[in-house]
């Protein structure tokens, strides 16, 4: 599994259903890598952690390519947006999931703004979803930390949906290519024609 995938880990709730006590299971997506990990990343500076993540992806070309360069910017200001917020690492884990699902829904399913928006909706209610069981008595995120989960991914997301599908469903040689330009060319191989031949000579007289 790629750095960049994602996982789902599972809660189990209690649900009643015909008297009697079931147990139904609430999913909600993780990162790839272990919090321990995140936790590490969550004590680096923004630079360490821009280096860190760039390793992580394998991107070696972010310099020169503006594919990985958006990729790195993407994921770096997601996680430093998660660790400013105060999130913990299964949050933070969350989080950089919902970014990652969200982005390939552009590049691999090629998902219209309203369908990714649906999607998100699904991954954050059951974040939301209060947990009933006597260890665990409250959600994943709260009403107020979803709410700024969701104003972020708008403005950083949501907002430039048709930026990043041009940018991750364009290939950049097929609009080099496909464009056409006119250029006029000024030649002459015997160089400049002497002012008495260029016009007629009543004018050159005058």
């Amino acid at each position: 599994m790629s750095a960049g995938a994602t996982r789902r880990e599972k809660k189990e709730q209690p649900k009643v259903k015909d008297n009697k006590l079931q147990k139904e299971e609430t999913v909600f997506l993780q990162w790839a890598l272990p919090h321990q990990q995140i936790q590490d990343l969550l004590q680096t500076s923004e630079d360490e952690l821009q280096s860190e993540i760039k390793r992580i992806l394998a991107f070696r070309n972010y310099q020169t390519c503006m594919r990985e360069s958006a990729l790195l910017d993407y994921y770096v200001c997601g996680f430093w947006w998660a660790k400013e917020a105060n999130f913990t690492p299964v949050q933070t884990s969350f989080t950089m999931a919902v970014l990652h699902l969200l982005l390939d829904n552009i590049i691999e399913k090629r998902m219209v703004l309203v369908e990714n928006l649906m999607e998100f909706a699904k991954a954050l209610g059951a974040a939301c979803q209060c947990s009933t069981s006597e260890e665990d008595t409250t959600s994943l995120l709260d009403r107020e930390e979803a709410t700024s989960l969701i104003t972020y991914i708008e403005n950083s997301l949501f907002q430039k949906y048709t930026l990043y599908e041009l940018l991750f469903t364009t290939h950049r040689e097929e609009l080099l290519t496909g464009m056409e330009r006119t250029i006029e060319v000024f030649c002459c191989q015997d160089g400049l024609t002497p002012l008495e031949e260029g016009i007629s000579t009543h004018l050159y007289f005058q």
